[in-house]
C-alpha cells in the first residue's frame, strides 16, 4: 500500500512592492496584510504548508523605491515566505545590493543562474531542500533571460540563458540530490509562462520534476497546464491573488498522487487583516507620503497605457518629452518602463514614480533609415504581437509605422510626412537597459550602430528629465493613436 502525505503549497509571483489593499466596490482586495492573514490561517489550518515566492518582490511602489527594496525585505521577514527565487527586478538596484538585500533576508534566496565569471562561483545557493512532515521538498531557482541583461552593466557576472543550458542544470542539480531521497521537486521559476512550457518539454521525466511554479509573464490562470507531466502555474501580478496547491504525494514513488490548484482571491472577505504588518507598512507609508505627496502637474484628463504592445497616450506623451529634452530625431521608449496602467489628471511625485520608477542614464545613437526599419519589424515579430514577454517601444512624433502582421511587411513607414530615407543617419534616443540590448529588443548589434556614429550618454537619470519637463508645463495630452498601427492577422486594428 502506498504512503500518500498531503503538501499545501502556496505561492505568489511578481509582487512588485504591492503592498497596500485597495477599495473595490466597497471592499478591501489585495495588500499584504490581508495576504499575510491568508497565508497565516492556512499555516494554522493545515499540518503541512509552504509558501514561496517566484521574483519580483522588489519594484512598483514608492515604499519600495524610497528604500531600495529595504523596506521590501523587512515586509518580507514578517510575511515570512519559505523560499523565493529573484527576478530581473531584484537587480534593477545592482548586483551588489542584492546581495546585500539578501543578507538582511530570514528566508533562503535561491538561483542557479548567476555566477561570478572569473571562477564560477555561484552568487546564490542554486536550490534549497525543505523538510516538512517527513518529506524532503527540492527547490531550484531559475530567472530569466532579461534579468541578464540588466547585468550587462557588470562584466564579472555572467550565467547561462538558454533553454537547453537551463534544463541541463536542472538535471544536474536532482541527479545530484536524488541520491537522498528526494520526495517532491519544485522548479520555482521567472522566466516567463510561454518558457515555462518550452522548458517543462525538455525536462527528462527521471529527474523527477513535479511542479513549475513561474513569474515573470504576470499570467493569470484558471487551472495549470501540463506540460510533459508537469503542472505549470502563476499568479498573475501584486498582491491581488494568491496560488493554492493542495496535492498528496507519494513518498514511496517520489511523485504526485493527485493535486487540485486553484487561484485564491486576497480580500477583506476571504482573508484575515495582520494587524503587525499593516503597523510597519504605514510606519514606512507616513514618511513616503510627506516626501512624495507634492503635486508635480495636472493632465487635460487621466492618460493611461492598457497594453505594452500598442501605442498609448502616455507612451506618447513620455517618447515626446525625451525628444524634446534630449534634442534627438526620434526616442524609442520602452514599453515596460511605464509600470501602472494609468496616470493623472493630478499628478504627484509619488504617482509618477510609481509610473515610472527608473532613473538610469539616456543614450543618443545612431541609425540608419534601413536599421530602424529592420528593428521595429524584430519589435513586431508575431510572438510579440501574440503576448509573448518581449521587448516593445513607444514611438516619438514624426515617426509613423503601419505593418501588416499577415504579410510581415509595412503598409507605411514615414519620417515627418514622407517615407523613411533609408540612407539618412537618424539620432536615436534609448533608455540605458535598451542601449545596453539592442541585439535582444531590434536584432542589432553595437557595433553595427557604431559605424555610423559613435554613440554617447546625454542625460544620467531618463526619470529626472521627465520629471523636470512635466513640472515645467500643465494641462498636457496625449492621443495614443496614430503612430504605430498594426493590423493583426485576427482580423483587428490597433492604433487607429
Amino acid at each position: 500500500m502506498k504512503t500518500l502525505k498531503k503538501l499545501t503549497l502556496l505561492h505568489s509571483n511578481d509582487m512588485h512592492g504591492d503592498f497596500l489593499a485597495e477599495q473595490i466596490d466597497e471592499s478591501l482586495v489585495g495588500g499584504v496584510s490581508l495576504l499575510s492573514g491568508y497565508v497565516n490561517k492556512v499555516r494554522q489550518e493545515e499540518e503541512n504548508v509552504i509558501y514561496a515566492i517566484a521574483g519580483d518582490m522588489f519594484r512598483g511602489s514608492v515604499i519600495d523605491s524610497e528604500y531600495h527594496g529595504l523596506s521590501t525585505i523587512q515586509i518580507m521577514n514578517m510575511l515570512a515566505p519559505d523560499i523565493v527565487t529573484i527576478g530581473n527586478h531584484e537587480v534593477d538596484y545592482g548586483v551588489a545590493h542584492l546581495l546585500f538585500l539578501e543578507k538582511c533576508a530570514e528566508f533562503p534566496i535561491i538561483n542557479a543562474n548567476l555566477h561570478i565569471k572569473t571562477n564560477h562561483a555561484r552568487l546564490f545557493e542554486p536550490c534549497h531542500i525543505i523538510t516538512i512532515g517527513g518529506m524532503k521538498i527540492l527547490f531550484i531557482g531559475l530567472l530569466t533571460e532579461v534579468a541578464l541583461m540588466q547585468c550587462k552593466t557588470d562584466q564579472l557576472i555572467g550565467t547561462f540563458i538558454t533553454l537547453e543550458d537551463a534544463a541541463e542544470e536542472v538535471g544536474k542539480i536532482c541527479d545530484a540530490y536524488n541520491a537522498i531521497d528526494i520526495d517532491f521537486t519544485v522548479l520555482l521559476t521567472h522566466i516567463g509562462f510561454e518558457e515555462d512550457k518550452k522548458l517543462a518539454a525538455l525536462l527528462d521525466p527521471a529527474w523527477g520534476v513535479d511542479v513549475i511554479i513561474g513569474g515573470h509573464s504576470h499570467t493569470f490562470l484558471e487551472e495549470p497546464a501540463v506540460v510533459n507531466g508537469i503542472p505549470i502555474v502563476q499568479a498573475g501580478t501584486g498582491t491581488d491573488q494568491i496560488g493554492r496547491f493542495d496535492i498528496l504525494v507519494d513518498t514511496d514513488e517520489n511523485k504526485i498522487d493527485s493535486y487540485v490548484w486553484r487561484p485564491i482571491p486576497i480580500n477583506a472577505e476571504t482573508c484575515p487583516r495582520d494587524t503587525a504588518m499593516e503597523e510597519i507598512i504605514k510606519t514606512y507609508k507616513t514618511e513616503t507620503d510627506a516626501k512624495y505627496g507634492r503635486i508635480l502637474t495636472k493632465f487635460v484628463r487621466q492618460l493611461t497605457h492598457p497594453s505594452r504592445i500598442m501605442e498609448t497616450e502616455l507612451g506618447d506623451l513620455y517618447a515626446d518629452t525625451l525628444k524634446e529634452a534630449l534634442g534627438v530625431d526620434i526616442f524609442l521608449l520602452g514599453s515596460g518602463s511605464i509600470r501602472t496602467l494609468e496616470l493623472g489628471p493630478v499628478v504627484t511625485k509619488g504617482d509618477f514614480d510609481e509610473n515610472y520608477p527608473y532613473n538610469k542614464p539616456l543614450f543618443m545613437t545612431y541609425w540608419t533609415g534601413a536599421q530602424l526599419k529592420h528593428g521595429l519589424k524584430r519589435m513586431l515579430r508575431d510572438e510579440a504581437l501574440e503576448g509573448a514577454h518581449t521587448e516593445f517601444y513607444q514611438l516619438s512624433k514624426g515617426l509613423e509605422v503601419e505593418y501588416d502582421q499577415k504579410t510581415h511587411e509595412f503598409l507605411k513607414f514615414d519620417f515627418e510626412g514622407a517615407p523613411i530615407d533609408e540612407d539618412r543617419i537618424f539620432t536615436v534616443g534609448l533608455e540605458e537597459f535598451h542601449y545596453l540590448n539592442t541585439n535582444d529588443g531590434f536584432d542589432i548589434e553595437h557595433e553595427e550602430l557604431e559605424k555610423n556614429h559613435a554613440s554617447r550618454e546625454v542625460a544620467t537619470g531618463c526619470a529626472r528629465v521627465l520629471e523636470e519637463m512635466l513640472q515645467k508645463g500643465q494641462h498636457q495630452n496625449a492621443k495614443g493613436k496614430g503612430r504605430l498601427i498594426i493590423h493583426l492577422a485576427d482580423g483587428t486594428t490597433t492604433g487607429i
